[in-house]
This record gives structure tokens, sequence and C-alpha cells, in this order.
């Protein structure tokens, strides 16, 4: 069953197909929140909002990009709200996957290279919502400009923008 005939089956009553767009998407936006909210941040809870935003969406969903990318925007769109309402608007330093060097590190240069990651960590934490939105889709989720400005609702230019002022500001914050 294509998408378009899942969503119209769902709409003409057959809510019971909804946990079949739930179960194929889940995991994804499982993984977005992650990367996206605070360790204190509830993520079941976040993801669970999203699916019944999404469930109350449907019928605002024109097929004119995939349901994936529909569902993206109401993930950063929910993760805003709550974070927003949280007064906080930080990533989960544990969570961030930065490459790690080689075990060969002698135990300074590795405590040396350990508060490199936490500083730039902490200067992404800084970063305005939608330039770290931007960055952590382009960075972690190696999505490319088109993918993020069509996730997103963005235009390609705004893409473009928000990277590049988000790398120019963590460079600012981490020459201090």
């Amino acid at each position: 069953m294509s998408e378009q005939e899942l969503i119209r089956e769902i709409l003409n009553g057959k809510t019971h197909l909804f946990a079949q767009i739930v179960e194929e998407n889940q995991q994804n936006v499982v993984n977005l929140v992650h990367k996206i909210c605070e360790n204190r941040l509830d993520k079941e809870e976040v993801t669970q909002q999203v699916f019944v935003e999404l469930y109350t969406a449907l019928p605002r969903f024109r097929s004119e990009s995939k349901l994936s990318t529909f569902i993206y925007r109401i993930t950063v769109n929910v993760v805003s709200k709550m974070l927003a309402r949280e007064k906080r608007i930080v990533y989960e330093r544990d969570d961030m996957e930065f490459e790690r060097k080689s075990d060969d590190l002698n135990i300074e240069e590795q405590i040396i290279h350990d508060e490199k990651i936490t500083q730039l960590q902490n200067a992404i934490q800084q970063l305005k919502e939608d330039q770290r939105t931007a960055l952590v889709l382009f960075t972690f989720e190696e999505k490319s400009y088109n993918e993020i400005a069509a996730d997103m609702g963005w235009s390609l230019a705004k893409v473009e923008s928000l990277i590049f002022r988000a790398k120019n500001n963590l460079r600012k914050m981490l020459v201090k």
C-alpha cells in the first residue's frame, strides 16, 4: 500500500493503520529527538507528542513531499515548542557523536581532546535554535542542504546561510 493510500485509509476511519506509520517512522523520530533534546526532557513524551500531532495533522498532508519529511517537520516543531516551554535549548552532551581519537593517545592528550569536544558541545548549545537545527541535520544526520530545505520547509538560501552563520558563530566562540 502506498503512503497516499495508507493515509487515505486512515482518514476514512481505519485508524488502526496509523500504527504502521508509527512503526515505520518511530526510530527516526526517536533519533532526531535524542540529538536535539536536553537530557532532562522526556524523549518518550516528545516522541509520543510528535505522533499525536502527526495524527491530527494528517488531513493537511498534501503528498507533495514524502511523509517522512512531514514527520521531520512536525518533530522539529514539537521539540522546539517543548524546549521553549522549558526555557532550555541545549543538546544532550553525551549523545553528540564526535569522532574519538585512537586509543594510542596518552592520558594528557586524551584529556585535552575530551576538553575540546566538551567546548565544542557547549558552543553548539549556545547557537540560535534554527542555526543549531540546520547544523545538526547537516553534520550529525548527514543531510544535504537540499534535504534540509525540504525537511524544514526553508529555502536553500536560508539553509546555506544558517549553516554558514552557525559555523562562524562556533568559530568565534571557540577562539575566545
